[in-house]
């Protein structure tokens, strides 16, 4: 059985549980070891028994617990070299880190983790697709722009974990800077509603079992615009999925499959 469960989702966190047979990790983890800690306890895990924390980039909504995880309790980081670099520059010290290599798959546990390419502005991002038997699941977050490469890997999963991140319209009515704005919007930002309903037209199949929608903005999203954009676009197709929401300040589902 694989167990998956958002612990966090969005600017202010961001830190995902995946747990097959004989091995258990964390993707991400950008919030503290305090709430990992209590987010874990509330679905029967103790921190401890973390085997590793994969890393998708640098930015601090996806590594501002590791000082405390690796540096204090030596939880050792899986990352591509180029973010593993920024991981030791930001935390002033040198964690744990076992390296992969961004398109090619690596076995951890009983897992197989495959970290492919993202567009967006950081170093070396990477969304990952894990497989766990015959069983798979991709996480894929903090992208701008939607390729070739991120639609064939997110093909065939039996669970997506995919960003919903803004209303355009939202964004440019926003009170944030402009820079803001445009970071958002561009191909190196977040994907947009509508661009994770489209991604997901691209990429339903009979096979797929749940959809988590992930990395919401605060101010330039609601569940419920995530949920109707993902929703109608869909049903113009005759396409039906079991949709949730992964949330900010409480764990989400814990989907077992």
């Amino acid at each position: 059985m694989t167990v998956v469960c958002p612990l966090a989702s969005g600017s202010k966190g961001n830190a995902i549980y995946v747990a097959s047979k004989n091995t258990k990790i964390l993707f991400d983890a950008g919030i503290s070891a305090r709430v990992l800690r209590q987010r874990l306890l509330e679905i029967g895990v103790q921190l401890e028994e973390i085997q590793a924390i994969v890393v998708s980039h640098e930015h601090s909504d996806h590594i501002a617990g590791l000082k405390t995880l690796t540096c204090k309790l030596g939880i050792p980081i899986l990352a591509n070299a180029q973010t593993a670099e920024a991981i030791v520059e930001e935390l002033q010290e040198c964690p744990k880190c076992k390296i992969f290599t961004s398109g090619e798959p690596f076995e951890f546990g009983d897992l197989e983790i495959l970290p492919f390419a993202v567009r967006h502005d950081a170093i070396e991002p990477v969304a990952f697709r894990v497989s766990a038997g015959d069983q798979t699941l991709a996480i894929c977050t903090d992208l701008g722009f939607v390729t070739n490469t991120v639609r064939h890997h997110l093909k065939d999963c039996d669970l997506l974990i995919v960003e919903a991140n803004h209303t355009p319209s939202m964004v440019h009515a926003s009170s944030r800077p402009q820079v803001y704005k445009q970071r958002v919007l561009s191909k190196v930002g977040h994907l947009s509603n509508e661009d994770c309903a489209q991604l997901l037209l691209d990429v339903a199949s009979p096979k797929l079992k749940k959809v988590f929608l992930a990395h919401l903005s605060t101010e330039c999203n609601t569940p419920e615009a995530a949920l109707r954009t993902v929703q109608e676009t869909l049903q113009k197709y005759s396409i039906s999925l079991p949709i949730s929401i992964a949330k900010q300040d409480t764990n989400s589902d814990c989907i077992r499959f």
